[in-house]
């Protein structure tokens, strides 16, 4: 029995299926439907993996697991993922950022192969089940679900997602498993009453971004929203202080460099780039490719007239610009939801779980995989990949297994 019928529970699912004939497998889903990340993820065209081929560089984009994955990786990476697809008709082809994608850039060709493998192979899918108990009676399991039907298990993987709230892991703690306390990860950062909302749409390729009284730091693309702040570079962020900021309830200060320099290696640039604009208006087009509509706003945040012209800039507000394009201040007041990219830190202790098999280390013949365990990777393609490994993983453990028995 698999308990969930996402990426990691269908993996594991199919491969069992595939190598050992003599297996009866059944997926148990809560929901009217199978792989509903798979299908959203992406914008649609589902994200499957990251074009990164070294474990020790793989690994790093994880903020919660790294020695566990680096075990678990050497069973199954992204060049097997890759195979896997390919020799079923689906190849994967990667963008310029590393994010790989079907080439039909179509969530549903994913999809279509799993289903395609799990009707090929006989894999029951039962949706609308919900298990809220789990029994082990001798070598068997003993599920029970929402309406009161029984099931039972020889083998049982739980690849049922993350939860939001501790008590909603309780079922598994009952199996005598220890829980990381849960926390939303892939989030982006509330401030709607700040004026630079009205700038929604407008996006910026590379910022630096630093959380104020932390370690916490990271580059790369932000984009404005109506509610405040998202883009890649936001979302690394947040999964790397999941925990961090679950403790200040989403209350803290970030520092943005707009154009990604110290600001002390700007002062050292500004003489010349003042000569290079000449009498040109600060309000023309600015040398450090922001875009129009934020570098408005940054002058007159500095309360600088866009016709002030480059060489009558006076000294005041000259070091106003310079601060605010290096070390812009705005105050956090909340998360957001990132659409479909929502991971939950937290799960399933990894200390309990071996590596190596995905297998509990506290009760034999169960098995765990996907976002249920302690591990989340960043936005890219990352915790789909640790998804298929580790359900892949469980599989080829249980078909051992059973083959022995």
């Amino acid at each position: 029995m698999v308990i969930g019928g996402g990426a990691a529970g269908f993996f594991c699912a199919v491969n069992a299926a595939k190598e050992s004939p003599s297996l009866s497998v059944s997926i148990l889903e809560k929901q009217s439907k199978v792989l509903q990340k798979v299908k959203v993820s992406g914008g649609g065209r589902c994200n499957v993996t990251h074009a990164c081929f070294k474990i020790a560089v793989l690994v790093k984009k994880y903020p919660r697991g790294v020695s566990f994955l680096k075990k678990a990786f050497t069973h199954f990476s992204t060049q097997d993922t890759i195979n896997w697809f390919e020799s079923r008709g689906v190849p994967l082809h990667a963008e310029a950022d590393g994010r790989m994608f079907p080439k039909s850039n179509h969530s549903q060709t994913i999809i279509d192969c799993l289903l395609d493998e799990a009707a090929k192979y006989r894999v029951k899918i039962q949706l609308n089940t919900e298990i809220i108990s789990i029994q082990k009676k001798g070598t068997q399991f003993i599920l029970e679900d929402k309406k009161g039907n029984v099931y039972t298990a020889d083998y049982l993987m739980i690849a049922s997602g993350g939860f939001p709230k501790p008590e909603q892991y309780q079922w598994l703690q009952a199996l005598g498993h220890s829980i990381q306390q849960p926390a939303p990860s892939l989030f982006t950062f509330n401030m709607q009453q700040h004026p630079i909302c009205q700038l929604m749409g407008v996006s910026v390729e590379q910022v630096s971004v630093k959380i104020v009284g932390s370690k916490l730091s990271t580059s790369g693309p932000i984009l404005i929203t109506h509610w405040g702040l998202s883009g890649p570079a936001i979302l690394k962020l947040s999964a790397w202080g999941a925990r961090e900021m679950q403790r200040s309830n989403y209350h803290f200060t970030v520092l943005l460099n707009w154009i990604d320099t110290p600001e002390n290696q700007l002062r050292e640039e500004w003489t010349s780039i003042r000569l290079h604009q000449g009498g040109l208006p600060l309000g023309s087009k600015n040398p450090f490719k922001i875009p129009q509509r934020l570098w408005d706003f940054l002058l007159n945040s500095c309360q600088i007239s866009n016709d002030t012209k480059w060489s009558e800039l006076p000294a005041k507000e000259q070091n106003k610009l310079m601060h605010i394009l290096t070390t812009h201040e705005l105050i956090v007041q909340g998360k957001t939801t990132f659409k479909e990219e929502f991971v939950t830190c937290g799960g399933i202790d990894l200390s309990e779980i071996d590596a190596h098999t995905m297998q509990s280390k506290i009760v034999p013949n169960l098995f765990f995989g996907g976002e249920i365990l302690d591990v989340d990777g960043i936005t890219g393609g990352f915790n789909f990949q640790h998804a298929w490994t580790s359900g892949y993983v469980a599989s080829k453990k249980i078909v051992e297994m059973s083959l022995v028995f």
